[in-house]
């Protein structure tokens, strides 16, 4: 597991880098002018991938934790960041069938046993 200073490094810097994405498509064109995704209201294109990629990442820090071998790990950061939620969803959908009758919900969100 990744030790705690590199996680928090990880969120500073989405943090930042989304502050800033947002500020710059905000000084390009006013929110309230997005017309669509043409033209001048590229801005927002790229400051849209970029908040949906910071989420991608997000879950993926996630999967990190509960996957233990390196090929899995490998496989679903790929498949997240090209899929992204149809491979998040898929990934949660595994969890769920794989969790023993009876157990509780919130032990899909932490590693499974060996």
């Amino acid at each position: 597991m990744p030790s705690r200073s590199i996680v928090r490094l990880l969120f500073m810097l989405i943090l930042a880098g989304m502050i800033a994405v947002t500020s710059w498509a905000s000084v390009k064109q006013p929110v309230w002018e997005f017309g669509g995704l043409k033209g001048p209201d590229a801005a927002w294109t790229i400051a849209t991938l970029c908040d949906a990629y910071a989420g991608f990442i997000t879950f993926y820090v996630w999967v990190w934790y509960r996957e233990r071998g390196a090929l899995a790990r490998g496989l679903w950061f790929v498949a997240i960041m090209l899929l992204g939620n149809m491979a998040m969803s898929l990934y949660v959908l595994i969890a769920l069938a794989r969790l023993p009758a009876g157990a509780p919900l919130e032990h899909v969100l932490l590693r499974p046993r060996s």
